[in-house]
């Protein structure tokens, strides 16, 4: 009887070891099977797309892509709030991208303030004010919009992370994972040290102007025309309500908006690189013997203050950065990874939202992105009308306002500021331009030749003379110099004619199944 039940108990015991060995090897057999598939990319698993970065261009974009029913993997260096002194102001053109993806919600709760314009300041004090045309958009509340760039990014992020097929993940992207001509993925490291990599059929880069992953999809030609110097002053109010402020100081140019109710933002551009110490001390004379003399008297006490507070100065080298089409497929740069412009128009934000929007709806018909491509090629086209236009405007802004000790430049900045007093169709045009609201070449050309023809008509009238004539060529010389290495480093066909191009007419894969 013993021996029966030893027996029992013998062959009951095999059967649970066989059980447990057999579980095992089906583990390892599935975990090998897995590690295939993704080296061999037969599958990319539960991902359609990597977002590199999760600034304003990165999260708005995840939030587009999963809005869309992608399944999309974003990662991110560091997913506390930023604080940086750019990205603040948002023109009213970004903001109606920013209702047409669905997002401007992202914008409550954040203390953001309303633009109606900004008020242009001589050094005298004369000044005019620029209201943004808005008439044909009042039923969207169209205006611009200023707030804390970090509690903005901040917002998107929450709104991404609230899309089940959005996966939000903190992590250093160190290399993209190319094979066979194409990117496949991304390798990076968590916040814990580990090393991982994670494959999609697309990889979007977008983490910002000083992205480490550019140079492998592209040679960019960097230029850094100036720095600006940030400080905010608080508990004060600008000379008009709802209205930003850009003084034509000398040598720097100054722009005042607010950034909450109770604190506005003063930035101080100074061209070139060499920028006064904050160190020693040289940078606090700067600002109070040179810059404070010249702005609006509303706002040199409160200025004068704020300089005096500990730490509240900072400064930020920008950078311009015409785009470069990336020809490595499965990849894909936007935003300031992509393409940089002078920001004292404030058009990044505007540019990036005006891409996301052309790309969403070309890649919104794929039913997958294996094979986008092409798709992506024609992105590319399709864009540069409108950023071309505002990056364009940017650099002649830029030129137009910063301090020269050329006498034709500065006869050319007075002149489109007498441009601006003329009212009408002419000042509508130029800030509805600036604005984002109508950014296309033809208006920036037919802007151009109104600003020429008002600079020659007022150095002929009442009489002309040879003088005048040769002064009017001069000018027009110059203003084409200015204007000209911008232009060509944009691209002139692709400019003005995008539709000569073969990229323009390539077709979209077959519709997505709920677009069906």
């Amino acid at each position: 009887m013993e021996l029966v039940i030893l027996f029992i108990a013998s062959l009951f015991g095999l059967l649970l070891l066989y059980n447990m060995i057999r579980r095992k090897i089906m583990e390892i057999r599935n975990i090998t099977s897995n590690v295939v598939v993704m080296k061999d990319h037969k599958s990319y698993g539960n991902t359609d797309v990597i977002i590199v970065g999760a600034g304003v261009a990165g999260s708005a974009l995840a939030c587009t892509l999963g809005k869309d029913g992608r399944r999309v993997h974003v990662i991110e260096r560091d997913l506390t709030e930023p604080d940086r002194m750019v990205g603040e102001l948002l023109q009213p053109g970004g903001y109606l991208k920013l209702v047409e993806l669905g997002l401007e919600d992202c914008l409550e709760d954040i203390d953001a303030q309303r633009v109606g314009g900004h008020v242009l300041y001589k050094k005298n004090g004369e000044h005019i004010m620029l209201s943004y045309p808005l008439e044909k958009f009042q039923a969207v509340d169209a205006s611009g919009r200023c707030f804390h760039n970090g509690r903005f990014v901040q917002k998107m992020r929450e709104k991404a992370a609230t899309l089940p097929n959005v996966r939000l993940e903190k992590g250093t992207v160190t290399s993209l994972i190319e094979e066979k001509g194409s990117v496949k993925g991304v390798n990076y490291k968590t916040k814990d040290g580990r090393e991982l990599t994670a494959y999609a059929p697309l990889t979007i880069v977008c983490d910002g102007c000083f992205s480490n992953l550019r140079r492998s999809l592209c040679n960019p030609k960097m230029d850094i025309p100036s720095t600006y110097v940030g400080l905010i002053l608080k508990d004060c109010q600008l000379p008009y309500a709802n209205h930003g402020v850009l003084v034509m100081s000398d040598p720097s140019p100054v722009t005042f908006y607010p950034i909450s109710s109770t604190e506005i933002r003063c930035l101080v551009l100074i061209a070139g690189q060499k920028v006064p110490s904050i160190a020693n001390g040289e940078m606090v004379n700067y600002l109070k013997n040179v810059v404070a003399s010249q702005v609006p008297s509303e706002l040199r006490d409160a200025l004068i203050r704020a300089i005096g507070e500990e730490n509240n100065i900072r400064r930020m080298q920008f950078r311009s950065m015409a785009a470069n089409t990336c020809t490595i497929p499965g990849s894909l740069l936007i935003g300031d990874a992509f393409n940089m412009r002078h920001p004292l128009s404030a058009g990044g934000m505007t540019v990036a939202l005006s891409d996301i929007v052309v790309l969403r709806h070309l890649l919104k018909p794929l039913p997958n992105f294996t094979d986008a491509n092409a798709v992506l090629q024609r992105f590319y086209t399709l864009r540069k009308p409108v950023a071309s236009t505002i990056n364009i405007l940017a650099g002649v802004t830029y030129q137009v306002f910063s301090p020269s000790l050329d006498p034709s430049r500065k006869e050319i900045r007075e002149a489109f500021y007498g441009y601006l007093r003329l009212g009408g169709i002419f000042t509508n045009g130029a800030i509805g331009l600036l604005a984002g609201l109508n950014p296309t070449p033809l208006g920036f050309a037919f802007q151009f030749i109104a600003v020429a023809v008002y600079t020659f008509g007022r150095l002929l009238l009442p009489f002309p003379t040879p003088n005048a004539i040769l002064r009017g060529a001069r000018l027009l010389y110059v203003a084409i110099d200015m204007i000209f290495p911008i232009i060509k480093a944009e691209g002139i066909r692709q400019m003005f004619f995008p539709a000569s191009l073969p990229a323009y007419y390539s077709a979209p894969a077959l519709a997505h199944k709920s677009d069906q």
